[in-house]
């Protein structure tokens, strides 16, 4: 999950007071997603292991990978 400028090809969904765009491909191969927010962060299930779909995050802080 990162911050993204909408393209053409993504999905727009406004939950609440966040937007999140979803590429409408990668949504096809991995619906459902779910994001779940934690007291410092979000987690986030799919359909695949999100770790083998090209990045993955660890979490996000200075000794750790994040998505990109």
């Amino acid at each position: 999950m990162v911050m993204d400028q909408e393209r053409p090809t993504d999905e727009s969904y406004n939950i609440g007071d966040f937007t999140f765009l979803v590429d409408r491909d990668f949504m096809e191969k991995v619906k459902p997603i779910k994001v779940d927010f934690k007291d410092v962060g979000f987690s986030i299930t799919a359909n695949i292991d999100l770790s083998q779909a090209g990045g993955g995050c660890s979490g996000c802080g200075s000794t750790s990978s994040c998505c990109s």
